[in-house]
């Protein structure tokens, strides 16, 4: 089966920059949307960012958008996520996912995803 390995969380300034990365093996790659969530304490799990492997089409929640991007490597199977201008309100455990199509783009919910990575934790001081 499909694993999904997260990594580059730690501990970043407030205003500072970081990336994760989650790398998929274990099986053959054919998820057609990855993503990232995030999860705090005492919070729902929320969608960050995602994109179409296929195409590249990424989407942003609005809460990070012009702040983080989504990219992906085909040949290494590895989704990133480039947090930039981090603030206070950005800690959290951050997770990738993944899922086969049949969902629309504009689908955000969590358990349209069938593939999780294990977490990262973000942490961001002042």
């Amino acid at each position: 089966q499909v694993e999904l390995v997260e990594s580059g969380g730690g501990l970043v300034q407030v205003g500072g920059s970081l990336q994760l990365s989650c790398a998929a093996s274990g099986g053959s790659f054919s998820m057609r949307d990855m993503a990232w969530f995030r999860q705090a304490p005492g919070k729902e799990r929320e969608f960050v960012a995602g994109i179409r492997w296929r195409t590249g089409n990424t989407r942003n929640a609005d809460s990070v958008k012009g702040r983080f991007t989504i990219s992906r490597n085909n040949a290494e199977n590895t989704v990133y996520l480039q947090m930039n201008s981090l603030k206070p309100e950005d800690p959290a455990v951050y997770y990738c996912a993944g899922r086969r199509r049949g969902y629309s783009s504009s689908n955000n919910d969590p358990t349209s995803y069938h593939h999780w990575g294990q977490g990262t934790q973000v942490t961001v001081s002042s």
